[in-house]
């Protein structure tokens, strides 16, 4: 039960408290010491699939754990960046636009579990998925690197291209969602 795999997962899900205490403080060093956290939870994300299907230890608490993880990290950077105002004005719409589209795509999927339908992660969502890491990174990093005004912008401009995606990707999980509604 307790494969490494499920380990790495679970330690994306325990990172989070100290990610947001660190991005709490808004100083450049908590935001850097930050930032190596951020990337070394994202790899998990990463590594804990790689790993489970290359050992043939996936499981159903991986299987479960997993999503739920990736939400909760995305979640808690968006919540912070906005509570610190990295995110101001217009982008939090996109920051709003990304959670929004994680609960309902979680909900379809558990209400479509269900009925025994199961969506498959489309290739489109994949490239959301790494613009809004991509974006969240740039977005924490750039608090560290003030100085570097580039690194923001990098950040916002994933935010907004992961945002448009995250519609397109959300409408579509919709769609096929509601051809098994009544």
């Amino acid at each position: 039960m307790l494969t490494l795999p499920n380990l790495l997962t679970l330690s994306r899900i325990f990172a989070m408290p100290i990610l947001c205490a660190l991005l709490w403080r808004p100083g450049p060093a908590d935001y850097a010491v930050a930032f190596v956290l951020y990337l070394i939870v994202a790899a998990t994300d990463y590594f804990d699939g790689y790993l489970a299907r290359a050992q043939g230890t996936v499981s159903k608490l991986g299987i479960f754990l997993d999503p739920i993880a990736d939400k909760i990290m995305v979640g808690t950077v968006i919540v912070m960046l906005v509570f610190t105002r990295v995110l101001d004005g217009l982008p939090v719409i996109a920051g709003l636009i990304i959670v929004l589209r994680e609960i309902t795509v979680s909900g379809l999927r558990e209400f479509l579990a269900t009925l025994r339908v199961s969506i498959p992660v489309s290739q489109l969502a994949k490239w959301k998925t790494t613009f809004q890491l991509v974006a969240l990174g740039a977005l924490i990093l750039a608090g560290a690197l003030p100085a570097t005004p580039a690194i923001g912008w990098i950040g916002l401009f994933c935010l907004w291209m992961a945002a448009g995606l995250t519609l397109i990707t959300g409408w579509d999980y919709l769609r096929v969602g509601l051809k098994h509604m009544d």
